[in-house]
This record gives C-alpha cells, structure tokens and sequence, in this order.
C-alpha cells in the first residue's frame, strides 16, 4: 500500500455530523451507522488506484465489505475476473445500484493543493471512482438494513463494475443479460456540483489500428524498408482532414500508441489509438468506418499492411425524466456540501491551479437547475440504459472548477472534501431507492416512460460485436 500523507480523512462524530444533523426514518440511520466504515472503504481503494480490468485488491475490498454485511456476492460475471454481483433481500422490485473502482494512468497525486504525485508515472483516482464504489456499496448495505427490519418485499443489487475507463466493462454486463430481471439502476458520479438533471452522453466506439511495415536500416538502406509510422501519420493526417467534413458535435481524438524503437529503423510496427464519439449510434458507426477507410487508404499509399481491433463501444445515455425529477428533488431536500475553513483554505489553494472560468467556491453548496444536459463525455452505463430504466446524478466532491481526469480531482477526492460529496450521494442513492420500494406507481411510470423513449422496435446490439472483454487493455 502506498504511503498516505494530509489526507485529511476525517471519521466519527465529525464525519456524521456532515451526513445529517439528526436520525432520520428510513435507510439513512444505517448509513450513518456506517459512516466511518464507508470513509475507510474509499480510503483503501484511493490508495490501491488500480487501473480498468486490472482492480484485484479494489473488488476484494469491496467484497469483503458486502459479505461482512450480509450480501451474497456473485465474483468474476461476464467474463470479468474482477467483477462482481452482491445481493441482499427477495422478490421485487429489484434495484442495482452501480459500483464503480477502476483509477486512471499518470495521475498519481496526493491530497494536497499542489502538484506532487505519491508515485512517479502511477495511476490515481482522477474520475474519483474510489467514492463511487464506495457510496454505492455503502447505501447497498443501508438499504438492505432497512428492508430487512421494515420486513418490505425487495431485492438490493450492487454490480461491482471494472474498466469503466475505455474498457467498457457494463457493455460486457449488458450483453450477459444481468439486467434483464431488474427494475431500476441506480448510479452517481463524482463531481464539481451538484446535478441531478436529465442528461445524455455521446455514443463512443474506439480501436486501436496497428501497421505492419519492412525494417531496414534507414540510413544505409532506406529503399528497402516500408514504414509503419508512416502509414499511422498518413491515416493521422487524413483523418483529420475529415474534421471540416464532420457533424460539429461529434468528436474524434486520438494518442500514438507505438511509433517505432529507434530514428535509424524503418518502423516495422506502429499502432495509434482512436477514439470517436457523437450523440447518434449511427453517427458514431458511420464516422468509425470512414476512420477504418482512411487507415486502409494509408496502408495502401504507404505499401504497409493494417489491422485494428475494436476496443469499446458505448451507446449514449437513454435519459429518464421521471426517475430524475425524483432525485432532483430528493437532492434539493438535502442541499450541498458546506467546507470548513481547513477545507475553505485548501480549496482557495487548489483554484489558483485551474485554467480557465471557475465555479464560484459557494456552489459546492448549492444544487444546479434541472434542465437537460447533453454531455460530449461517454460512459458505459449508456448500454445499461437501454436496457432497464436507469438514472444517475452527480455531487461535488471536487472543488468547484475542477476538471475530471485531472491531479487536483485526485487532491480533493482523497480528503474530506471527497468523502462529504461522497457521504451525500450515499444519502441520495438510499433515499431515492427508499421511495421506489415504498412506491411501485414511480417504478411503472418509469417504465412507461422507457419504452416510450427506447421505442417498440428497438433491439438491443453491442458496439462491441461478440469480442471478449480486453482484460490487458492497460498493460
């Protein structure tokens, strides 16, 4: 376990002083039971920071977790070695709540307001999934609490969901078919605010393309060689010349993977990394060809050979405006997060960092408007919602202003900036989940509402085809 230093973890009364100012009815009691046991969890998996479909100590701690309170845990689901399904209860309705625990390359960072990684080149929480786990595990255990002493008909899911990060590791879960007896999911994101909204995301499909050149020596015998790197520049080239040429809301980015081992050889192999996304899954499959057609026109042009592989492939988010509006308004009932002045410093510290407009500092206790959002990002969870009413929502357990995928997401996440966003949208998650149990008109509204939106004539098709989950996708 790395070394951990001003992190700020705070517990005991302290801490459940930040998650409600007294006992409420419902799951919130057993959650502020557990409130110190759910700042550890996210602690732990902080420090593991381990990267998409490679989380092993991360999805046991988690585990572990769940099975101490009583959940079956189901391990290694849709061919997922680090996956897991945890259940507590019996009949319906059945509500899953998401979990996910994969960390992000290079972002090694610790909790301060500067610039200084724990580990040169590490990974570290920059999306902040370690509270995602965490608060999603730890309303699973609330709820499952509550419905065991209330004596109410239901069962309680949390799927522990690897690789969220480019691995795609719900589509997997999609695909095998274990949302198919469930009827609601549940999930959240960390954050700079607080957002309960309907909202979307792009359609993304990615692949890595790897050319196959002749070495020589490129200096003695550069007419006998065929570069690789040549060809992954002409593609580069070409398909940014697409861009004029493209819907102004789809996105194309791209990193060179492999560029060769030396100036003096020809590059017998090179390989680059594409990424497309738009809002439309058509969209995004007719962009991906055109992408797969300029890497065979420069295989041609350059007298090398191509091949790709489909790496992942996510459809956009199916919003769900009824199951939104009830976690908006479960979140305004509640309010934000307020900083201490030990937090207040800290934050003012970290903004001076930032480039770019910056939320106000006070918004981090405040809840946005509830109006649509179309989101450029993508997410795994967009197969999920085509699949069964879903809903998610964000808190702030970032400073406001604060990019995701960044060093200061880092810093915040592993302090107790984090954990008050985190101990919120546990609060949410068991509130929300609370009234569907009690209600069964919110769950059929709801799922009036996704037909309605998905359409009678639609037919549920990975992006990913039939290919096997990469499980060294990050090595």
């Amino acid at each position: 376990m790395r070394e951990r230093r001003g992190c700020g973890w705070l517990a005991g009364s302290l801490l459940l002083a930040w998650v409600t100012a007294s006992a409420d009815d419902g799951p919130l009691k057993y959650l502020e039971r557990g409130a110190d046991e759910s700042v550890a969890l996210a602690r732990d998996i902080w420090q593991f920071a381990e990267l998409g479909y490679l989380e092993v100590q991360s999805s046991e701690r988690m585990q572990g977790y769940l099975e101490s309170h009583g959940f079956e845990v189901r391990p290694g689901v849709a061919g997922i070695p680090t996956s897991f399904v945890a259940s507590s209860g019996h009949g319906s309705p059945v509500i899953t709540i998401l979990a996910e625990f994969d960390a992000l390359p290079g972002l090694s960072q610790r909790a301060t307001p500067e610039r200084d990684p724990l580990e040169e080149d590490a990974p570290g929480h920059a999306c902040g999934h370690h509270l995602f786990g965490a608060a999603s595990a730890s309303a699973g255990v609330a709820i499952a609490q509550w419905l065991q002493e209330s004596a109410l008909t239901g069962t309680i899911r949390v799927y522990g969901t690897p690789a969220e990060e480019g691995g795609s590791g719900k589509v997997y879960f999609t695909r095998a078919g274990l949302f198919d007896d469930v009827d609601v999911v549940l999930h959240w994101h960390p954050g700079d605010r607080n957002d309960a909204s309907p909202s979307s995301s792009t359609s993304n499909k990615s692949g890595r393309f790897t050319f196959h050149g002749i070495a020589a020596h490129a200096a003695a015998a550069p007419d006998r060689g065929r570069s690789a790197l040549d060809g992954v520049e002409v593609m580069n080239y070409m398909v940014n010349m697409m861009r004029e040429h493209m819907p102004s809301d789809a996105r194309i980015h791209y990193i060179i993977t492999d560029g060769g081992d030396a100036p003096n050889i020809v590059p017998e192999t090179a390989q680059v990394y594409y990424y497309v996304r738009h809002p439309q899954v058509e969209r995004v499959l007719t962009l991906f060809e055109r992408v797969v057609t300029a890497a065979r026109a420069a295989a041609m042009g350059t007298g090398t050979t191509m091949t790709y592989e489909v790496m992942h492939g996510n459809y956009p988010v199916l919003p769900n405006d009824r199951l939104a509006r009830l976690v908006y308004d479960n979140l305004v009932s509640m309010g934000g997060v307020h900083y201490s002045r030990e937090e207040t410093r800290f934050a003012e510290q970290i903004r001076k960092t930032f480039l770019g407009e910056s939320l106000p500092l006070e918004s981090a206790g405040e809840v946005q408007p509830f109006v649509f959002r179309q989101r450029m990002g993508s997410t795994d969870v967009g197969d999920v919602s085509w699949t069964v009413p879903t809903v998610g929502f964000g808190t702030a357990t970032w400073v406001p202003g604060t990019p995701a995928h960044s060093w200061q997401a880092v810093a915040s996440g592993g302090m107790s900036i984090g954990t008050k966003g985190m101990l919120l949208a546990a609060r949410l998650l068991a509130v929300t989940a609370a009234d569907l149990y009690q209600d069964q008109g919110i769950i059929d509204t709801t799922t009036e509402e996704f037909h309605q939106r998905r359409g009678a004539d639609f037919e549920y098709e990975s992006l990913l085809g039939d290919r096997d989950p990469p499980l060294d996708y990050r090595l």
